[in-house]
């Protein structure tokens, strides 16, 4: 997932903190002194810059923390659910609220299910934010074999849905298998690969899903990193529910796919 080096949310917070500091001190301290001086006085440039933009800024910063947040794909580990250059929203109060820059829950709301698609800070590099499908809840028991999933020993049935076209820079992947997946009460598309080529999990599992955490897997199978490379994701790396695809551009090839906008992802 793209994401910008620096950390957007503690920049947030601090841009809120300052410019709401400026503005209350110069209100309570300073203001009727200076009005008292010269009812005309200006405030000071700094405070008048701070004072229209700490409401903007602080409006940015409780939308982003509490309630939904922007996000780009880049890779294609979620074909063909999300394609490369999907601008997504991620609903960040479906698992519970949590406190900006420290990620610390203040009231739960609810916990991940099978079939959902999740944002996550990556267990092994929390800079960085990934995005999977939930396939094991806490206390499952989930395989990977001959490209079928197995959750508490019940395979997860496939249709075939025939041969995949894939468009700009998910063209490589034209010729793949595209099948329906069933997963308890969901249902998505997923992408295997005919040949030998693709990512290959050191073993098959079976893995059993610790209680707080979460087994993830991309839809583009045999092109995506997740849990069956380096297990699970704890709760607290939680970011949020991805629900909505609202555009659609694709850097790499210069084109778009308008007809994705108002996608619901599930």
């Amino acid at each position: 997932m793209d994401k910008l080096d620096l950390d957007f949310a503690a920049l947030l917070v601090g841009l809120t903190a300052f410019t709401g500091v400026v503005w209350a001190i110069d209100h309570f301290l300073f203001r009727a002194k200076r009005l008292a001086r010269n009812a005309e006085a200006r405030e000071p440039v700094i405070v008048e810059y701070c004072r229209s933009f700490f409401p903007v800024i602080l409006a940015v910063l409780v939308i982003r923390s509490f309630l939904a947040e922007p996000f780009r794909i880049p890779s294609s580990s979620m074909m063909p659910t999300l394609l490369i250059g999907d601008f997504i929203l991620v609903s960040k109060f479906s698992y519970g609220v949590r406190l900006p820059v420290t990620n610390t829950k203040i009231i739960d709301l609810g916990e991940p299910k099978r079939g959902d698609v999740i944002v996550f800070r990556y267990p092994e590099d929390p800079r960085t934010d990934y995005i999977k499908r939930v396939i094991g809840v806490p206390g499952d028991q989930v395989s990977y074999r001959n490209k079928v999933v197995y959750v508490n020993g019940e395979p997860v049935p496939q249709e075939d849905l025939g041969i995949y076209q894939g468009e700009r820079s998910g063209a490589e992947y034209t010729g793949s298998l595209l099948k329906t997946e069933r997963l308890f009460d969901v249902e998505h598309q997923i992408l295997q690969r005919r040949s030998g080529s693709g990512f290959f999990p050191l073993h098959q599992g079976p893995w059993t899903v610790p209680a707080g955490q979460y087994f993830v897997l991309g839809d583009n199978r045999d092109s995506s990193q997740d849990s069956r490379f380096w297990g699970t994701v704890p709760e607290e790396n939680l970011v949020g529910k991805a629900v909505l695809v609202w555009a659609n551009w694709d850097f790499r090839t210069g084109g778009g796919d308008f007809g994705r906008i108002g996608t619901v992802i599930k």
